[in-house]
């Protein structure tokens, strides 16, 4: 595909790329979508136009272009959602490209991504959390991988970090402070209140740990003393559903989900929610409204007399 680009548009690709490392801090792995994404529209442009197309052509891109573009990709299979993606990452670059180039871009930015239905995440009742941080506790044959597994989803659930945040903690993090500093995606940093479960549950792993928890290193050790592996805390999770009897979708993510969701219910302000999660948008955050909601139209249908 990226042998139709010219090299003025491969060179604007690479030059935006950069500008999302650098200015938004954007994380290697939406680089890498991002990149896809705009590629392959190029790509297809060429395909379609039966040239290269440079960035005075890019510039007269039109809805007859956009909506062919659309179709090919539904033709190949691609979903509603991951074209909705694509689409975002196509305005993203033709807004920095005419701010740089001074055209007009609003053919493009007024294309209009296919319906989807959100999935809304799948949290886990209070109950069914606290089960699953106490059945973690106790199936690891080593008492100080037990201790840490249960650390691990006492932060997901308790903080409502992400799993890669809690692996990204380090040495030096320890003892928990009551509000810890979490350098999220993108790079944004957000503080977090821990409570005192949290607290205790890693320490009691760290007094457990047979490694030396160095600043500046992996806080939650391998067995072998690397840097755990999110993998390991997953199956770990998985371990514990299969022994409660919890559907597939109770895994490390959705312990996070479970703190979002349990808060909202407690009546939680969504803005505060949104800062403890680290969404860059509010409407990320806005979910959990419905999953509120829908849990609540569950309740009224098993307990009204005429539902």
């Amino acid at each position: 595909m990226e042998l139709g680009f010219s090299p003025a548009a491969g060179e604007a690709l690479a030059r935006w790329l950069d500008h999302l490392r650098a200015l938004e801090g954007a994380s290697e792995a939406t680089v890498t979508a991002y990149r896809a994404d705009v590629a392959g529209f190029l790509g297809f442009l060429h395909q379609h136009e039966g040239e290269s197309l440079g960035l005075a052509r890019l510039a007269e891109v039109g809805p007859r272009e956009m909506r062919a573009w659309m179709a090919e990709a539904r033709g190949r299979g691609l979903g509603a959602r991951s074209l909705a993606r694509a689409l975002s990452s196509v305005k993203s670059f033709y807004r920095w490209l005419s701010a740089r180039e001074g055209f007009d871009p609003t053919h493009v930015l007024a294309a209009r991504a296919p319906k989807f239905t959100r999935k809304l995440p799948r949290p886990l009742s209070e109950e069914a959390a606290r089960a699953v941080i106490e059945a973690v506790d106790t199936q690891a044959a080593e008492p100080w991988i037990a201790a840490r597994d249960a650390a691990v989803v006492t932060l997901l659930y308790g903080c409502g970090l992400r799993i890669s945040e809690a692996l990204g903690l380090e040495g030096g993090a320890h003892p928990l402070p009551e509000v810890l500093r979490i350098r999220g995606k993108g790079g944004k940093e957000r503080l977090v209140p821990v409570l005192p479960a949290a607290r205790a549950a890693v320490a009691e792993y760290v007094g457990l740990c047979p490694y030396d928890l160095a600043p500046g290193e992996a806080l939650f050790r391998g067995a072998r003393g690397g840097a755990l592996n999110p993998r390991q805390i997953a199956r770990a999770m998985e371990r514990a559903r299969m022994g409660l009897g919890l559907p597939a979708t109770a895994t490390p993510h959705a312990m996070r989900h479970s703190f979002a969701t349990h808060l909202l219910a407690a009546g939680g302000d969504l803005r505060a929610i949104q800062e403890l999660l680290g969404h860059a948008s509010l409407a990320t955050t806005q979910v959990y409204t419905a999953v509120d909601a829908a849990r609540l139209i569950d309740v009224y249908r098993a307990a009204h007399p005429r539902a």
